[in-house]
């Protein structure tokens, strides 16, 4: 198994100028974690991942207020995060971006449920 240095050496060889993020996606990137760097933001968004909820559910699972739901909902919305469709009198919020997905999945996926961040390899399997 190679180490992190000889793994950082073949991952900065790889990089060129042909596959390198542009100024404009580099700044998108970073309004996208800014944005869901919010705890309810990220719980919101973690929540409409798997499933698609109107506002009042996604207030009471995430425990804030609906009408603080309402607004990181609006902020998500005009962010391109999430969607929203009508279904009779409710609108349901869902996430259609499936790269937004893999990201939520993925950093939660580095997070054990104590807060710790998890550990690549499970122990022992060297």
């Amino acid at each position: 198994m190679p180490n992190s240095a000889s793994r950082a050496t073949a991952e900065t060889a790889a990089v060129s100028p042909e596959n390198e993020p542009t100024p404009p996606q580099v700044a998108a990137a970073a309004a996208t974690f800014a944005l869901l760097a919010s705890p309810p933001r990220l719980h919101l968004v973690w929540l409409i991942a798997h499933g698609d909820y109107d506002v009042g559910t996604l207030a009471a699972k995430s425990g804030i207020s609906i009408a603080t739901a309402s607004q990181h909902l609006a902020k998500l919305r005009l962010a391109g995060v999430v969607t929203v469709r009508r279904a009779g009198r409710r609108h349901l919020y869902t996430v259609d971006d499936p790269h937004i997905v893999d990201l939520v999945e993925q950093i939660f996926d580095h997070i054990a449920p104590d807060g710790t961040v998890a550990p690549s390899d499970p122990p022992g399997a060297e």
